[in-house]
């Protein structure tokens, strides 16, 4: 009989992409040595576009000097993946998980990521499939709501997965979102048309997709001030 597994969860609220980075970069190092359970941060990040480790920036289609204008960042990652933004009312899942322990390999971790999304879509009537070949991430016929970039060092993972609540769908008009030209960007607002639940309903509806589809039994949750300072930066845990 399959013992019963534990997801950590910590609840962080909006949180600076680098400060995110950093608490990350410390979780992986303590996956690693056993030092904490499987443990899923859930956050939003302020206007914030990032590069994965290809470094694409011909997929910027504006100035670096503009993106201050808009209130927006821009970070290089390590993560797969092309780039992609990330802001307000986006539900974002890093998973700080041993795939070792789970059995899971690379595409399969991808394919249960996929998964979490297009289940949290059909709960509000929502048919959202993985993309075509080439096609990273959570398309609505073609247009997309969820994008995907993965880190996997010792099989340990970081980053991971941004789903569409109801952003500011103009700040993905400066990019080709994820490097795939001629396709939308779409969010759950704009394809049931009605009024959402709070941002924080979604957000807990997305951790239950993903305990359940990566065979979590149990959920404890933890508080951000655990790991958060008063001002957002990343306490030396």
């Amino acid at each position: 009989m399959r013992s019963s597994r534990s997801l950590q969860v910590w609840k962080l609220g909006t949180v600076n992409y680098l400060e995110g980075l950093k608490l990350q970069e410390k979780l992986v190092s303590d996956r690693k040595v056993n030092k904490i359970p499987d443990t899923l941060l859930s956050l939003q990040h302020p206007p914030t576009y990032t590069l994965g480790k290809r470094r694409t920036d011909h997929n910027l289609l504006i100035p670096t000097s503009e993106l201050q204008k808009l209130g927006a960042e821009l970070h290089y990652t390590q993560r797969g993946g092309d780039i992609t933004y990330h802001g307000p009312h986006q539900a974002i899942l890093y998973p700080i998980i041993s795939l070792r322990e789970i059995g899971l390999g690379a595409r399969n971790y991808v394919e249960r990521l996929e998964l979490t999304m297009i289940e949290l879509a059909s709960l509000y009537g929502v048919k959202a499939c993985a993309g075509q070949k080439g096609q990273t991430g959570v398309w609505v016929v073609d247009r997309k709501i969820g994008a995907i970039g993965v880190r996997i060092s010792s099989g340990i993972t970081s980053h991971g997965l941004a789903f569409n609540i109801d952003p500011d769908l103009n700040y993905f008009k400066h990019i080709v979102p994820c490097g795939i030209v001629d396709k939308e960007v779409t969010s759950l607002r704009r394809e049931t048309g009605t009024v959402l639940p709070s941002d924080e309903v979604i957000h807990e509806q997305l951790i239950s997709c993903f305990a359940r589809l990566f065979g979590f039994s149990s959920i404890i949750w933890k508080e951000n001030s655990s790991v958060l300072s008063d001002n957002g930066k990343v306490k030396n845990l």
